[in-house]
């Protein structure tokens, strides 16, 4: 068995087990759906982002509404599709009126979900689309501003995250949108540099 097929198997199983948990506290919430995790089980470049919207709770899709359609419209300009990357969230089910998740509100659960696809995956490098998913790489409180665009090496990990701005502030401020298509194609460029 070669090793997409390897780490295929092991998602679909990881997405399986959880599949009728309640990993988020909005999975308790009638009508949701699970959005897990999309894209090339083999990527080097994992986009994680904070809690699926409307469209992505209807479609069970990852990144498919406004937000998606400019990641796809950034990626197909830099070359590449969704297929050859990751793309996933913290929350994998809808948040009542599309609500920003709280910290309190991305249970340990979800937490281990997400290390979980981040363990499969082994990406060379992560961008985490806006704060939320940001700040939950970071021990203390970080101000997007601060982080945005730059490299940060784990110590414990290879993996090297770039933060960058949420596709759907993107779409309210045209200077983010440069910055989201500038860190989009930093995060795809060393992703591809051997470790």
């Amino acid at each position: 068995m070669n090793n997409y097929d390897k780490k295929n198997i092991q998602l679909r199983q990881l997405y399986n087990i959880n599949k009728d948990c309640n990993p988020c506290i909005f999975g308790k919430i009638e009508h949701n759906h699970k959005v897990f995790g999309e894209g090339s089980p083999l990527a080097t470049l994992m986009f994680i982002g904070e809690a699926p919207g409307a469209d992505e709770d209807r479609l069970k899709r990852p990144f498919v509404g406004r937000s998606g359609k400019l990641l796809d419209k950034i990626f197909h300009h830099l070359g590449f599709s969704r297929n050859d990357v990751y793309i996933t969230n913290i929350v994998k089910c809808r948040p009542p009126n599309n609500k920003t998740p709280l910290p309190e509100e991305i249970t340990p659960e979800a937490k281990k979900l997400l290390k979980d696809e981040i363990s499969i995956i082994r990406p060379h490098v992560i961008c985490t689309l806006g704060a939320v998913s940001t700040q939950l790489f970071f021990k203390h409180p970080i101000k997007m501003s601060q982080v945005r665009g730059q490299q940060i090496q784990f110590e414990a990990s290879k993996i090297i995250l770039l933060p960058s701005f949420h596709p759907a502030y993107a779409l309210r401020n045209k200077d983010a949108e440069k910055d989201l298509f500038n860190d989009i194609l930093e995060a795809h460029r060393i992703s591809k540099i051997d470790n």
